[in-house]
């Protein structure tokens, strides 16, 4: 399982660096302001660990005022929004602009329940940090019928 997600998240990473080499197939250019206007997407990384079960969430967000960014928990989506403000331009003549800008909304899927009322989050360093504890997950014993019973 381990390896398969490896080729997942690879898969996802190429998928991301042939989007932002080749741009949009039908033309429009997503560089520069534009770009900046439409806003972009934070990468995140999401993991699960601990004694008390717990998804960890993190995500990019150098240069965000943490004051712009909002959580939310709704079943097993995390959904973070914000905005990072766009840099003024006037004056300046860009050779390369690659720090994306604007307002931002990243839906992350859980691979589990949470308990959404004891989620607790923490900003350092530019990464934003989201500990959701994991919903209890409750353990039936299924009994097997004997063959030719049913």
């Amino acid at each position: 399982m381990s390896r398969q997600r490896d080729l997942l998240v690879n898969f996802e990473r190429m998928w991301r660096e042939m989007d932002e080499l080749l741009g949009d197939p039908f033309g429009e250019q997503r560089a520069g302001p534009r770009r900046a206007l439409s806003g972009f997407s934070p990468r995140v990384d999401v993991y699960y660990c601990g004694d008390e079960p717990r998804a960890i969430v993190k995500a990019e967000l150098a240069g965000v005022d943490i004051d712009s960014v909002s959580l939310e928990v709704a079943g097993r989506e995390l959904v973070i929004t914000g905005e990072r403000p766009v840099q003024e331009t006037e004056g300046r003549v860009y050779q390369q602009v690659e720090i994306e800008a604007g307002p931002f909304r990243r839906v992350v899927e859980l691979g589990a329940d949470v308990v959404a009322e004891q989620a607790r989050a923490s900003y350092e360093d530019g990464i934003l940090r989201v500990e959701l504890p994991l919903a209890g997950q409750v353990t039936r014993r299924v009994p097997i019928d004997p063959a030719g019973d049913g």
